[in-house]
């Protein structure tokens, strides 16, 4: 008697696994570039933020300066390039006086030459998140310090 074989690779046995393979890959794939954009969003207001503080600390160097003309500038400039609103708190300044000045007491009007003018700007990321709402107690910072002219 003659025997037939099968063969193995008649494509019929695999009807609908690209289906389901496809089903099983496609929200690993959409949530890896949830991720990414995520991520890259995050680093991007990390940036904007440590800009807004230079330009502060830049501001704050110059005589004449007071503490409220830096945070109005600095919360005008984070509310124009990330579009979040933010209040006094968010932004601190820190005047660490030079070895030998008296105490600026945080006041950049009250700086001497030398004096070290830091400013930090924070935000919620919840508040700048494109799809993760959830991290409500996460915040994004940017920092710069220069020295009172």
């Amino acid at each position: 008697m003659l025997r037939t074989r099968r063969s193995a690779s008649t494509g019929n046995d695999r009807r609908g696994t690209a289906i389901v393979e496809t089903a099983l890959v496609i929200p690993i794939f959409f949530t890896v570039i949830l991720g990414i954009a995520e991520f890259g969003r995050a680093l991007m207001v990390a940036n904007l933020l440590t800009n807004a503080a230079r330009e502060g600390a830049r501001l704050s160097i110059m005589n004449g300066v007071s503490a409220a003309d830096v945070r109005s500038s600095v919360i005008q400039q984070v509310k124009n390039t990330v579009g979040v609103t933010l209040s006094n708190n968010d932004v601190s300044i820190l005047i660490t006086p030079y070895p030998g000045n008296p105490d600026p007491n945080n006041e950049p009007l009250n700086a001497n030459t030398r004096d070290l003018c830091a400013i930090e700007v924070s935000v919620n990321y919840s508040d700048v998140s494109l799809v993760l709402r959830f991290l409500n107690d996460a915040r994004i910072r940017g920092q710069a310090a220069m020295r009172h002219e």
